[in-house]
């Protein structure tokens, strides 16, 4: 799940990133109110964490604009030494949640969970295909209901897999998406995180899920029954 954090407080935002990444999230920052748009535009995000003393534009004015272009996208206000009026005048306009500085991350935390909960947008929080399940939010994987233990990156693998299931996805997008990593970067980690997958994931299991495409990358499903 993608988090963007807006705040000008860059180690306010590196210790936020760090937190929330601790936690699985794919987080980005923006340090300005204008690079919010670009950077939505961008990367689809699932919850916003937006502080309101921005310095070219105000909070407030960014929540209006996330509210006319993604009327669904959680926002969550961090507040600083701002006004009570300064605070409600933000969840008047459109944000979901405030949280004052200081706070705890725990709280904090908690409330990104809740949002996300209670967020009306199209969001699939279990993505299935056969008996395998892969749970986004609680961040756990079964197959044929046997759990099956995978780290961070290989979870963000399935993730990315099953998000485009029925689609090849090449190596440089892979990279690109999940590692975060040039396309042009040297390195056959893929290939080696795509055999640690089948190892687990297809293992004692009927139907192979993660198949090759020759030249082109991997597509995710069940092969058709015509299907070389």
């Amino acid at each position: 799940m993608h988090i963007l954090i807006a705040e000008d407080d860059v180690p306010v935002a590196k210790y936020l990133s760090s937190g929330l990444e601790a936690e699985h999230y794919d987080v980005r920052i923006a340090t300005a109110g204008r690079q919010v748009a670009q950077l939505l535009e961008e990367k689809e995000s699932h919850l916003v964490i937006l502080g309101l003393n921005l310095p070219d534009i105000s909070g407030i004015e960014v929540v209006r604009q996330i509210r006319a272009a993604k009327p669904h996208l959680p926002v969550l206000l961090l507040a600083g030494n701002a006004r009570v009026e300064d605070r409600v005048a933000g969840l008047d306009s459109g944000a979901d949640d405030c949280v004052t500085k200081p706070f705890s991350f725990a709280e904090l935390s908690a409330r990104v969970r809740a949002l996300l909960r209670r967020s009306n947008r199209p969001f699939q929080p279990v993505l299935r295909t056969l008996d395998l399940e892969l749970d986004r939010v609680l961040r756990t994987v079964t197959r044929s209901n046997r759990s099956v233990e995978l780290t961070p990156k290989e979870f963000a693998l399935l993730e990315y897999l099953m998000l485009n299931a029925g689609h090849c996805v090449s190596r440089p997008s892979i990279l690109r998406d999940v590692w975060r990593l040039s396309s042009e970067t040297p390195t056959n980690v893929v290939d080696v995180y795509i055999n640690y997958l089948r190892k687990k994931v297809e293992l004692d299991s009927t139907g192979m899920l993660i198949h090759t495409v020759r030249g082109a990358g991997y597509r995710f499903g069940v092969r058709p029954s015509s299907a070389p």
